[in-house]
């Protein structure tokens, strides 16, 4: 008899909890979706950084063959000035110091990066000494080039073309970041009126 009793008793007490409530409630349901909107924003923000990370350029200070140093720029060698364009986070407002000054021709491009990576538009600067086997400069607009130049990932030997085209003063840098305050060396390339007296 007593062995039946704790056999219903147990078996009663499976149905009560049977009958409670299963799973997470309505509260907990919405804090769940919270965390996975948290999760997916994290997971957007660390590819932003990758993104951005993928946009440093590279700081070799190589000077491509044929590129001639400017005679008369308005900024010269060892001078500072101040960056009025933004290629970069945290290179607007930042003081520049000159590494080197060239006259050519400077292009904006469109381009499709050799890694596989999203089309890159307006991409400012390729100089002209920076392109394969190009004609007489200036090229013209949506002229199809072969990029030579390794300013970013994926960037040589990539397919481009020409957005728009501007003879000037181009300007290799080093600079500090707004941003991080991490020194920025051999930037390539500012032209003329991306820069402003300090």
């Amino acid at each position: 008899m007593k062995k039946q009793l704790l056999v219903m008793g147990v078996t009663f007490a499976l149905v009560l909890a049977g009958c409670g409530p299963t799973g997470t409630d309505e509260k907990d349901s919405t804090k769940s979706e919270e965390v996975a909107h948290e999760d997916m924003k994290d997971m957007k923000d660390m590819k932003d950084m990758k993104d951005m990370k993928d946009m440093v350029h590279t700081n070799d200070g190589i000077v491509p063959n044929g590129l001639m140093k400017a005679e008369d720029s308005t900024y010269v060698v060892g001078s500072e000035a101040i960056i009025q364009t933004d290629h970069m986070e945290g290179m607007k407002g930042a003081t520049a110091t000159i590494v080197g000054a060239f006259d050519t021709t400077a292009y904006s491009i469109n381009y499709t990066p050799t890694d596989g990576s999203e089309k890159v538009l307006d991409h400012k600067w390729v100089i002209h000494e920076e392109i394969e086997n190009p004609a007489s400069a200036p090229l013209e607009e949506g002229t199809e080039v072969t990029v030579l130049a390794n300013h970013m990932k994926g960037m040589e030997g990539a397919k481009a073309e020409i957005e728009s085209a501007e003879q000037t003063t181009v300007y290799m840098i080093d600079y500090f970041s707004t941003t991080d305050g991490n020194k920025v060396t051999n930037h390539k390339w500012v032209v003329e009126d991306e820069l402003s007296e300090k």
